[in-house]
C-alpha cells in the first residue's frame, strides 16, 4: 500500500469532493491511499506553500502562490510529466483563466479543480417578500445598503479583492506600472465607491469571510443580499442548509457589469514527494471532465471544468447556480502572482481594512501607503509590470 497525504481547505466545497473521488480511485487502485487533511480558509490564503510541500504530496492552493512556488522549486512542473494533449484539453476547457492562473514562466504548477469569482447572493423568498428588486445597478446597491439589508464579506483580503475591481470600473486595470499599483485618479475613485458602499454594512462584516456571510444568510432573515462574495454552490442545494440562496451576476457600473477578481484553487505535486508520478497522475483524475462533472460535483465541489459548468444535469443538480454565475467567471480579473505579490496582499488588505473600519484617513493617504507597499513588493530582478 502506498499512502499519498494531501491538504486542502476546511469547508465541504474543498474537502468532500477530494475525498469522494480518491476513495473511488483507491476502489480501482487498491494499492494507493489518499489521506486529505484540513486546515483553515484563512491558513489557506496566508500559510506559505514551500513549508507545506514538505509534509504533502498533493496540495490544494490558490493560485497568487505560484510565483513564491517557482521561485522556491518546491512543485513539479506537470508540464513536464502530463501529455501535452491534455494539457490543452484543460486549458481549451477552462472556467475562465483558471487554468492560465496556475500557469508562470511557461510552467504548469498546478491543475485547476475548482473556480471561483464574487458574484451576487440573495435570499429570493425575502426580497420577494418585501417587494424589493435583486439589484442591477450601483445606485439601486447603494438603496438597499441604506436600508441594512446588504452583507458582504468585509475581511482584508475580500476588501481588497473588491477594490480591484472597483478600480477597473473606473477606468483602469491595476499593476499595469512598476510605479504604481494603481494611478491617482482612478485610485482615489475607487477608494471613494469603496468607503461609500462598506460605510453601510454593520461592523460585524469586518470579521465575515464569504463562508461566515453564506452561513449567516441561509440560516437567519436579517440580511437579504450580497453585491460580491465568492460564491460557493453548496448553498443553493437543497438539504445543505436551512434557507436556500440564489447566486446571479454581478451589478453593473455606468452601464457595465464589474469584473470580480478569480479565486479557485487548483492541485499541485510536492517536488519532495516519493511518488511524484502517481501524485500526477491522482491530479490529473480530479482535474478530468468526466470526474469534474460527475462524483465531484455530486460530493458538493464546484469545478473548474468549463463543461461541467454548463452541463444541463449538473446545472439541475445544483439549482441552475453553474449556468447563472459563469457570466461574471468567463470576465473575471486575474491578479498579479510575481514572487512578493503575497505580502502585498497580506498588508494592502490591512490597510483598507483599518480604513473602512476606522475611517480616519484620508483617501490620498490610502492610496499613496497602496502603492508604496505595491513598489516595495516587486521583485528586483524583473523589469517588467506585475500584471
Amino acid at each position: 500500500m502506498i499512502e499519498l497525504k494531501g491538504i486542502t481547505w476546511d469547508h465541504s466545497r474543498g474537502f468532500t469532493p477530494l475525498v469522494a473521488c480518491c476513495q473511488r480511485y483507491h476502489e480501482q487502485h487498491p494499492y494507493v491511499d489518499v489521506q486529505w487533511y484540513k486546515r483553515s480558509l484563512q491558513s489557506f490564503a496566508d500559510f506559505p506553500v514551500e513549508t507545506l510541500a514538505n509534509d504533502y504530496d498533493l496540495l490544494i492552493i490558490d493560485h497568487p502562490f505560484v510565483g513564491e512556488a517557482y521561485h522556491s522549486g518546491c512543485f513539479v512542473h506537470l508540464n513536464n510529466y502530463i501529455d501535452h494533449h491534455f494539457l490543452d484539453d484543460r486549458l481549451h476547457d477552462s472556467a475562465g483563466l483558471s487554468y492560465q492562473s496556475y500557469t508562470y514562466n511557461g510552467a504548469q504548477l498546478a491543475l485547476p479543480v475548482d473556480a471561483a469569482t464574487p458574484v451576487s447572493c440573495y435570499r429570493k423568498d425575502l426580497l420577494k417578500e418585501n417587494r424589493e428588486p435583486v439589484p442591477q445597478s450601483w445606485d439601486e446597491l447603494i438603496a438597499l445598503a441604506k436600508k441594512n439589508k446588504v452583507a458582504i464579506p468585509a475581511i482584508p483580503v475580500d476588501i481588497l479583492m473588491n477594490f480591484y475591481t472597483f478600480c477597473i470600473a473606473c477606468g483602469h486595470q491595476p499593476f499595469t506600472s512598476r510605479e504604481e499599483m494603481i494611478n491617482e485618479e482612478t485610485g482615489l475613485q475607487a477608494l471613494e465607491m469603496t468607503g461609500e458602499l462598506y460605510s453601510y454594512l454593520d461592523e460585524l462584516m469586518f470579521s465575515c469571510n464569504p463562508i461566515a456571510v453564506a452561513e449567516m444568510m441561509s440560516s437567519a432573515d436579517e440580511y437579504w443580499y450580497c453585491p460580491f462574495t465568492y460564491g460557493y454552490s453548496n448553498y443553493v442545494r437543497k438539504n445543505y442548509a436551512s434557507k436556500l440562496l440564489a447566486y446571479d451576476d454581478v451589478i453593473s457600473y455606468n452601464g457595465t457589469k464589474l469584473r470580480s477578481t478569480l479565486g479557485g484553487t487548483g492541485i499541485a505535486v510536492s517536488a519532495y514527494s516519493k511518488h511524484i508520478n502517481l501524485a500526477v497522475e491522482v491530479a490529473c483524475m480530479l482535474a478530468s471532465p468526466a470526474m469534474q462533472r460527475g462524483l465531484y460535483v455530486e460530493y458538493g465541489g464546484q469545478p473548474a471544468c468549463l463543461d461541467a459548468w454548463k452541463n444541463k444535469e449538473v446545472n439541475r443538480f445544483c439549482n441552475h447556480y453553474f449556468q447563472n454565475t459563469l457570466p461574471a467567471l468567463q470576465r473575471a480579473y486575474l491578479r498579479p502572482r510575481y514572487k512578493g505579490y503575497l505580502q502585498f496582499q497580506h498588508t494592502a488588505g490591512k490597510v483598507l481594512h483599518d480604513f473602512l473600519k476606522n475611517r480616519g484617513t484620508h483617501t490620498k493617504t490610502i492610496l499613496d501607503k497602496l502603492n508604496s507597499l505595491y513598489r516595495k513588493s516587486l521583485p528586483i530582478y524583473d523589469n517588467t509590470p506585475a500584471a
